[in-house]
């Protein structure tokens, strides 16, 4: 697996924590090997920096040494690839490149923010992508199969509409995971029930605490300098003490707020159905081939993609095959997804 995300410090959005943290539990249980991690260039008019300390920490606590490439700040077509000016730009979608030439294996790419990365990897090198891109599972978009309906951009399709277009032209399967049906609704939490979006919602409380006490640091630390801090040492945030803060005490003032906090989270199932594994009604995470009763499926589609973002599609296959993520019980899937999220990361040490 290579992760793509939008993993900033301060924190964007504390869900691409979680989602780091559910990548590094399926390493951690040998159900992925985990190639490398890419992070988006932060958007201009963002004041932050790929949290490569987040990644530190997760390799420590685990053992692993993934590396760690940082993505394009511009789209550049595939003639402007070798121009001596976007060398520095594309080195991280070169690493990615040759991350996928040397594996033993086909690979699996999750995309969690921008996709320009890995839709420019494809331009570059599509009959690579043809042979050893297993699956690339999409986090993006709305699932309204009306374009009407999905004319209004959900946040990661925004970033680079025209790069999220391209991903569904490229020469592998895309497992396509549309956080919203529709953007703009206001319902949330457990009161939204889209059948063809992978939002719920979560309480903090009930997870954290049943996490090892390095786990709980790292959630804690990527807080210190994003929203929601809790700490009158506003200097202290500043200080790259990575890894004295994980092995450290907790910081049970910092804990304790954050455990009140409800957390939006999207990309689970994915990390889960690529590894092969789905999850019950009951949250239990199961072989897909050992149960018919997923609380979600991924179903065959053929989509269009305007240059603009807005996707159309209808059942049916394709080939490059295109499937879509469909809830199958919209009332027990974020208390499902919540119980595995809880099952996934319990075991990190």
């Amino acid at each position: 697996m290579i992760h793509v995300t939008d993993l900033f410090r301060p924190h964007n959005d504390p869900d691409d924590h979680w989602d780091l943290a559910c990548v590094y539990g399926l390493a951690w249980r040998n159900r992925v090997d985990l190639l490398g991690i890419l992070i988006d260039d932060p958007p201009p008019r963002q004041h932050n920096d790929p949290d490569v300390l987040a990644v530190a920490q997760m390799n420590y606590l685990t053992g692993k040494t993934v590396p760690v490439m940082i993505g394009a700040p511009r789209w550049i077509d595939p003639p402007d690839a070798t121009k001596p000016k976007n060398a520095a730009a594309l080195r991280g979608v070169r690493a990615m490149l040759k991350l996928l030439r040397d594996a033993p294996r086909p690979v699996v790419i999750s995309i969690l923010g921008s996709c320009r990365d890995v839709a420019m990897a494809g331009r570059f090198e599509p009959d690579l992508f043809a042979r050893k891109c297993a699956a690339i599972y999409l986090n993006a978009g709305c699932g309204a199969p009306a374009p009407e309906k999905a004319s209004k951009l959900e946040w990661n399709v925004s970033l680079d509409p025209r790069a999220y277009a391209a991903i569904f032209q490229l020469p592998c399967p895309v497992y396509w995971m549309p956080c919203f049906e529709t953007v703009g609704e206001s319902a949330r939490g457990a009161e939204r029930r889209d059948r063809y979006g992978t939002y719920y919602r979560f309480h903090q409380g009930d997870v954290l605490p049943a996490l090892s006490g390095g786990v709980q640091n790292y959630f804690a630390y990527m807080f210190l300098p994003g929203r929601g801090a809790a700490t009158n040492r506003p200097a202290d945030a500043l200080r790259p003490n990575w890894l004295r803060y994980l092995v450290g005490p907790p910081d049970m003032t910092l804990q304790t707020r954050i455990r009140g906090m409800d957390r939006n989270m999207w990309c689970t199932a994915g990390f889960l159905h690529a590894a092969g594994e789905t999850v019950t009604g009951a949250g239990k995470i199961v072989p897909l081939d050992k149960t018919a009763n997923g609380v979600f499926t991924f179903d065959p589609i053929q989509v269009r993609c305007a240059a603009s973002g807005v996707t159309e599609w209808h059942s049916g296959s394709s080939s490059p095959a295109r499937f879509i993520f469909h809830v199958r019980d919209t009332r027990r899937y974020a208390d499902a997804m919540t119980a595995a999220l809880k099952q996934l990361l319990m075991p990190l040490p």
